[in-house]
């Protein structure tokens, strides 16, 4: 217990005056303590790093090599003169038939072109929707505890519970939340189910399609991800039945991964199109939040309640290079961190059913630690991708000097370099889990405000939207117009296994005003001075 005393933190809470009693009239208070996120950047391990410069050095030949060619190259023709290497040049190729000559030529020209059509093709995002229901389903935090009440599923103890959670989670009033949950009945049924997911994927889609212009036939790859409510047929069966697409389309249906889906999803699409050429993928990232509902009495099952909320998101993927001239952006690296194979990991989001025979997803009280070690590993292997040069060799070498000689003997230990990585990226679009996260995850990366004020104004318009509130993220930059060509953006989410993604991308052009986007009706508002 020792050793977990710098995980906790202390807040003083419920200050008052005892109004009977013995010690009626005095100052009363309570103290809550919390756990804290890891430092896990003050405990980089080195073999997380060894993952990330394992792909930088399957092409270390030519880093090595190019350089010093140039080098003996250019010093061998700095000692001609010109007359001296026109005639060394016609000396050393008359020598040679035309048949010779022609060879070599040919070797070359098809020694090129195999290293250019061996390259894989870049990916480029034309464009994205994200899903902005109707008014008629947007509450308060007061409407969402009243509606609690309603339903008759909930006893005075469950709805104080969720009330402290809500006012402590960093949501705003302006979320949104189907219907069916203020029913007294279940709502946990296909249909319910069914009609919400038809409502926020064909709504997000229909966008798509109208800003791309782009025929849903067209779309040669269809990627779709919900991690609870998984129907038979799928919800990818049921995207090509509404816009009826072609019968050969390539579709996939991602259950069960979490809020990380997202990327999961996209990394999948890479790879379909890195297979087949000329072709167009769409992403389609959402939860369902009705059917998600917990109705029980588990306290630990109340507060995916208090957080998830209705958002979907739909992107389309090309990597045909004519494309090149239309799109947004280009990604750069997908890197992804399964810590599964460790109990706790596994056990920290799980499904399950409550002695009352209802099912909710059990929210472990590690689970702020066990995402900091995901985080850990995930961004101590990307570094060596996305991080100036400067940077890398300085962390590295730190890295090293304290692996082979330790803290040095004192009595402290030496604090470690932790990498910028605000100089490998211009904007950060963190999954939007909740306050206590976000905060955290600044604490550690030493982000300003201004960092995580995508992360916050979504978590307080739109709530935790699970894998698509990255989207929401990136949706709301581009309403601020702050998009620039050349700006590399962060794309990081985690969720249940335990998973921690992130996806790179970098902007081909300066993303102007957008016609359609979620936040237009209510960019001027944020950031609030709440947040």
């Amino acid at each position: 217990m020792a050793g977990e005393q710098h995980l906790l933190s202390t807040e003083i809470v419920n200050r008052g005056i005892e109004s009977s009693g013995p010690d009626a009239g005095s100052l009363t208070f309570s103290v809550r303590v919390r756990r804290r996120l890891p430092d896990f950047v003050q405990s980089v391990n080195l073999k997380y790093v060894k993952l990330g410069y394992h792909y930088l050095i399957n092409h270390g030949i030519y880093l090595a090599t190019v350089p010093l060619l140039v080098l003996v190259f250019s010093a061998e023709l700095g000692s001609l003169s010109r007359e001296e290497l026109w005639r060394k040049l016609w000396d050393s190729t008359t020598g040679y038939d035309l048949a010779t000559v022609l060879a070599f030529l040919g070797v070359l020209v098809f020694t090129l072109s195999v290293f250019f059509l061996s390259k894989p093709r870049p990916i480029y995002l034309l464009d994205f929707a994200c899903y902005k229901p109707h008014d008629d389903l947007k509450v308060t935090k007061e409407q969402f505890i009243e509606m609690a009440r309603k339903s008759g599923k909930f006893n005075e103890a469950s709805l104080e519970f969720q009330k402290r959670i809500v006012e402590s989670s960093g949501i705003g009033d302006e979320t949104y939340v189907p219907k069916s949950i203020m029913s007294p009945e279940n709502t946990a049924t296909m249909k319910e189910g069914r009609a919400e997911a038809s409502m926020v994927m064909f709504g997000a889609l229909d966008e798509l399609f109208e800003k791309t212009k782009i025929r849903p036939k067209d779309v040669g790859i269809l990627v779709v991800n919900c991690s609870i409510f998984n129907p038979t047929p799928s919800l990818s069966a049921m995207i090509i039945n509404h816009y009826k697409m072609r019968g050969n389309i390539l579709s996939f249906n991602l259950g069960g991964m979490g809020c990380s889906a997202g990327i999961i999803s996209l990394d999948l699409a890479r790879d379909m199109l890195h297979a087949n050429p000329n072709s167009y993928a769409v992403v389609v990232s959402t939860e369902m939040v009705g059917f998600n509902w917990y109705p029980g009495k588990e306290r630990c099952m109340m507060i995916p309640n208090c957080f998830f909320r209705m958002g979907c998101s739909a992107i389309l993927l090309s990597n045909r290079r004519r494309d090149y001239a239309r799109a947004k952006y280009r990604l750069e690296h997908i890197v992804r961190t399964h810590k599964g194979a460790d109990d706790r990991s596994f056990r920290s989001v799980y499904q399950e059913e409550d002695d009352q025979r209802f099912k909710g997803l059990k929210i472990s009280k590690n689970l702020v630690e066990i995402g900091g070690d995901a985080l850990k590993t995930n961004i101590t292997t990307l570094g060596p991708l996305v991080l100036p040069f400067s940077e890398q060799l300085y962390f590295f070498a730190t890295l090293i000097w304290r692996h082979l000689f330790g803290s040095g003997g004192g009595s402290q230990p030496k604090k470690p370099y932790i990498p910028d990585y605000k100089l490998a990226f211009e904007h950060f679009c963190v999954h939007a889990a909740s306050k206590t996260v976000l905060d955290e995850l600044q604490r550690n990366l030493e982000l300003s405000e201004k960092n995580m004020e995508t992360s916050r104004a979504t978590l307080h318009r739109f709530g935790n939207t699970s894998s698509s509130s990255i989207w929401y993220e990136l949706a709301y930059l581009e309403a601020k117009e702050r998009i620039k060509r050349g700006d590399r953006v962060w794309q990081i989410s985690f969720g249940s296994g335990f998973k921690c993604n992130s996806a790179v991308w970098r902007s081909l052009r300066r993303v102007g005003s957008p016609s359609r986007n979620p936040w237009l009706d209510c960019i001027d508002r944020y950031p609030p001075e709440a947040l």
